[in-house]
């Protein structure tokens, strides 16, 4: 095991908090005045990893802090000779899951992006009962033009937890009607959404990954959000957000561009993850 002295680790630990605080602050000085914002908040929100732990750096498996009581009190940790670690014992019972995501890693990467659905999804969760809006913003073409778009196109969603909240109109126009068991089937690289959620499968490795991976992520997915809802049928233009216009050719093209560099900056964060999963497999298995 490499340990690391206090003057070592704490260091890292104190940067590690200020890059995430970048982020954890604003929100939670809005969640304090009672406001909510529709794109920055949404990772604190649908996520459920707080902002104290996104603030927390550890080290992962195999690193000892030494003079470290804060972290010997977590319970995911044990201390020896006045060296803390995470208890490789815990990870026994993620064996399960580490495996469905090793799969769902591989699977993913494996497959050919698409970047035909112009992030339609958020439309199809207002289409034809615009009054249950699962954002307080206007529409920005109004509840007949919102249908209108969602009934000219091709509605080819391929992401489980984006289709869980279509209205029940819109399910049967979507190419598949998605349940959890279809997800290893149909994720692949391409959806905005499972690029986002390289943020759930990075925070839920933790304490056994080293931090930084979750911070990289999350950066990833709240740039992803920025467009995913610069896409929808919602008016955000108040908050600083110009709309793309997927109803347009020019709106199309400016998604699938976007979208493509995501697919692009997603992949190596993609990779990291499948490499510490199996890492992980391996300690298990040893």
């Amino acid at each position: 095991m490499q340990v690391l002295s206090r003057s070592e680790w704490l260091p890292l630990a104190e940067a590690y908090r200020e890059r995430a605080q970048v982020h954890t602050r604003p929100h939670l000085a809005r969640r304090a005045d009672g406001e909510k914002h529709p794109v920055a908040d949404f990772l604190f929100e649908y996520y459920n990893l707080s902002p104290g732990q996104l603030e927390r750096w550890h080290p992962g498996l195999g690193v000892g802090l030494a003079d470290a009581p804060e972290y010997a009190a977590l319970g995911a940790y044990v201390e020896v000779d006045g060296v803390a670690s995470v208890d490789e014992a815990r990870l026994e019972k993620r064996l399960p899951g580490l495996k469905w995501t090793r799969d769902l890693l591989s699977r993913t990467a494996s497959r050919p992006a698409r970047t035909g659905c112009f992030g339609l999804h958020e439309w199809a969760m207002v289409y034809r009962d615009a009054d249950d809006r699962r954002h307080p913003a206007p529409l920005r073409l109004g509840a007949a033009g919102t249908d209108q778009v969602v009934e000219s196109h091709k509605l080819t969603c391929t992401h489980v937890d984006a289709f869980r909240f279509f209205t029940d109109e819109a399910r049967p126009l979507n190419i598949e009607e998605l349940g959890r068991e279809h997800q290893l089937e149909w994720e692949q690289p391409g959806c905005l959404h499972a690029t986002m959620d390289l943020y759930r499968i990075a925070f839920r490795l933790l304490p056994f990954a080293e931090a930084t991976i979750v911070l990289d992520t999350f950066e990833l997915a709240l740039a992803v959000r920025e467009v995913d809802m610069m896409a929808s049928p919602y008016d955000l233009s108040d908050l600083g957000y110009e709309p793309i216009a997927i109803e347009t050719p020019e709106g199309k093209a400016e998604y699938v561009r976007r979208q493509r560099g995501f697919t692009e900056a997603a992949a190596p964060l993609r990779a990291r993850l499948l490499e510490l999963v199996e890492g992980l497999l391996t300690t298990v298995d040893a």
